[in-house]
This record gives structure tokens, C-alpha cells and sequence, in this order.
């Protein structure tokens, strides 16, 4: 029993580590365009007033390239559905809901461009390059490898809402939170579960998205309350950018049915 009671101590501050990291990271990023004079409301003028709907409702389809991929996946879970409120419906694990695909985020625009970028992982000691060529090739269609996925320097003129957010690889490898098995992270966990892989790793990597992107996830009602504070539309890009994209990262845009229920919930 005392050796149970010390692993869920250990998990609780690993999980209370987590959320401050984010919370740094985000807050500082709002910081430094604080300092440049370039609040998230005076950037308005650089970025749409109004979210393009990246998600369509009905059944999503398999392209040939996806097949080909979970082909090489032994027993593949199923792929996702799409309900009629735009999140994708795993079968085997309901209590994660997000409404973009990962060929979804990287086409909007994301990470700065660079998540798939040559690295040393701090966690394996190997040498990493070109596992962006593992991807379907559909989910990178029309986009340019060296700039908008595996580009060295970050650009936040690729990004949806032309910031910059995320804490860095060697952040995230200290505070414990990248597995040997996607030694990139969170994100490229997302790209396998999606295509039907699935490992030990999969309930904390699902917990993480629940505590970021979730019904209760700090992000989402994060954002939820500025918009309702400001008396701005969910669909207002220009309330909390940072916010947006860092959701965009977990494969969550806010919608009006999520906005309406959390709406209910801020004091």
C-alpha cells in the first residue's frame, strides 16, 4: 500500500510539473509580444477575424497512403469517425476528443514550421532526420518541407495565427514527458494513434491531451473565459492567439457548441 500511495504522489506532481511548464511557457510568449507592443488584440490586423472551419462533418476517409501505413502497424486500431459536432470518435477510447487530424494541424499551419526538424534526442542519445517521410503524403501535400514541417528555424508567419508558442524538445525531455518510442512528442504520438497504432504509452499521452484540450482542460476553458470576458465570438482570432495555437498543437479548435457549454461555467 505505501509503495502505491509514493506512485500516485509521484504522478500527481509529475502531472502538477506539466501544467506549470505550459503555463510558463504561454505566459512568457504573451510577455515578450507585450514587449514588442503586439498584444493578441493589436495583431488582429495580421490574422482573420474569423476561423476557417478546418473540419467537415461525416466519415472520414482513408487515403491511399494512410492504408499504406497501417499496413505496417501489426492489428491496427480502426480510424476515427467524425460526429456531427466535428470531434473525432475513437472507438476504443472515447474520452479523447479532438476535432482536427494531424493532416488537419499541419496543413493549417504549425509548430513554426519546424516539429519534424533534424534533432539529438536528449532521451534515446540518437540522431533523428527525415521521419516526416514516414507521414502519408497527402497530409503534406502542397506544403514546403524545409519552411512549413521540418525547418530548423521557427517561422510564425507559418503558424495559423502568426505567433509563437510551445516550449522547446529539451524542455519538454527535462520535465520527463517524452517517451523513447516518439522521441518528438506529444504530436507524433497523435500521427501513429490516428493511423492505428497503440502502445502502453497511450492513456498518459491521452490524460495530457484531457488536461490541455479536454471537456475540463486548461486551454480550452482558458480560452473560453477570455472570450466570454471580452464579449468577443469564439471565432474571434484575435482574443488570446497564443492560446488558439497552442490548442491548434494538440489538434483542438474551439467550437461554438464547446464555447455555448463552457460559457455556462465562467464566473
Amino acid at each position: 500500500m505505501a509503495k502505491t500511495a509514493t506512485k500516485d504522489v509521484k504522478k500527481s506532481k509529475t502531472a502538477d510539473t506539466e501544467k506549470t511548464n505550459v503555463h510558463k511557457v504561454i505566459k512568457k510568449t504573451l510577455k515578450s509580444k507585450s514587449k514588442q507592443g503586439s498584444s493578441p488584440l493589436s495583431s488582429s490586423k495580421q490574422i482573420p477575424q474569423k476561423e476557417k472551419k478546418v473540419t467537415e462533418e461525416g466519415t472520414l476517409k482513408t487515403s491511399k497512403w494512410e492504408e499504406e501505413y497501417r499496413k505496417s502497424i501489426d492489428s491496427p486500431a480502426p480510424l476515427p469517425k467524425r460526429n456531427n459536432k466535428g470531434e473525432l470518435i475513437f472507438d476504443d477510447c472515447p474520452d479523447m476528443r479532438p476535432n482536427m487530424t494531424p493532416k488537419e494541424v499541419l496543413q493549417a499551419g504549425s509548430f513554426g514550421g519546424t516539429y519534424f526538424r533534424p534533432i539529438k534526442s536528449g532521451v534515446t542519445g540518437e540522431k533523428y532526420s527525415g521521419v516526416w517521410k514516414e507521414l502519408p503524403k497527402d497530409w503534406l501535400e502542397g506544403l514546403s518541407i524545409s519552411k512549413q514541417v521540418a525547418s530548423s528555424a521557427y517561422h510564425t508567419d507559418v503558424n495559423t495565427y502568426k505567433v509563437k508558442c510551445g516550449g522547446s524538445l529539451e524542455m519538454w525531455e527535462s520535465s520527463g514527458w517524452i517517451n523513447k518510442q516518439d522521441p518528438y512528442g506529444w504530436f507524433q504520438w497523435y500521427c501513429r494513434f490516428y493511423l492505428g497504432r497503440r502502445t502502453s504509452d497511450d492513456e498518459r499521452q491521452i490524460s495530457r491531451w484531457k488536461k490541455c484540450a479536454g471537456i475540463k482542460g486548461r486551454w480550452r476553458n482558458n480560452l473560453i473565459g477570455k472570450c466570454v470576458r471580452s464579449g468577443c465570438a469564439f471565432d474571434n482570432s484575435a482574443i488570446s492567439p497564443v492560446v488558439r495555437q497552442t490548442l491548434q498543437h494538440w489538434g483542438y479548435r474551439l467550437s461554438k457548441s464547446d464555447f455555448e457549454k463552457g460559457a455556462k461555467r465562467v464566473k
